[in-house]
Formats: C-alpha cells, structure tokens, sequence
C-alpha cells in the first residue's frame, strides 16, 4: 500500500489531490484501493483536526447565527431565554446564559450545547 505520515503541507497537498481522484471515482470498499482511501482520508484529518483546528463559537455568536439563518427575531427567543429586555442582555453580553436558557436554546432552536457553553 505504501503510504506515509503526513508531516508538512508538502506532504498534506499530495493526500489531497490522491484522495480528490477517489472521489471522482469512489472505490469499493475493502478493496485494495478502497482501503488505500479509506487510511489516507483518516490521515488527511488527523493533520487537519491537528493543524486547522476548529474553534468553538462564541455563545452570543451561535445565538445570532442561528436568528439570522432562521429570520428569527428577539421576539421568537423569549420562550428561550426569557423576556424581551432580557433577551437584550443576554444579545448585548450584559447577562450571561443560565443553565435553563442554554438548555431552553438547545431544545427549542437546536444550537448545540456545546457552543452555548462557550470557553
């Protein structure tokens, strides 16, 4: 199979122009090639996972996304958070989120707990 480590960007461009002729023509798995994808792809994103690491978003941040990508208003997250003037607090970073409001985020609007928890 002869396949390395990926160690530098030399390295990590390569696995990535053999992996787009995969996908352009997707093999069988278990096959000889199909294996040989299949361990290139997981290299490719361990040095991705370690290289370009993914931040998570800022609670506020995540709460504004999902209002923009729904068309939500104040008004729809007042069964979330609480009040309208709260809402504001909460949007202006002058309150912070509760445990019931990230709970209350999470399962009315579906913003992962994760980024409402925040770092």
């Amino acid at each position: 199979m002869n396949i390395r480590p990926i160690r530098n960007a030399k390295d990590y461009k390569a696995a990535l122009r053999e992996l787009s002729e995969y996908f352009d023509h997707e093999p069988e798995p278990g096959s000889e090639d199909g294996d040989r994808f299949e361990v290139l792809a997981t290299l490719v994103e361990a040095y991705e996972t370690r290289h370009f690491p993914i931040e998570v978003p800022d609670p506020v941040e995540a709460i504004r996304f999902r209002m923009e990508q729904g068309g939500l208003t104040v008004k729809d997250l007042v069964s979330s958070i609480g009040q309208p003037n709260r809402v504001y607090e909460v949007l202006n970073r002058k309150r912070g989120l509760t445990i019931e409001m990230i709970r209350n985020l999470h399962r009315n609007l579906g913003i992962p707990a994760e980024s409402l928890i925040g770092t």
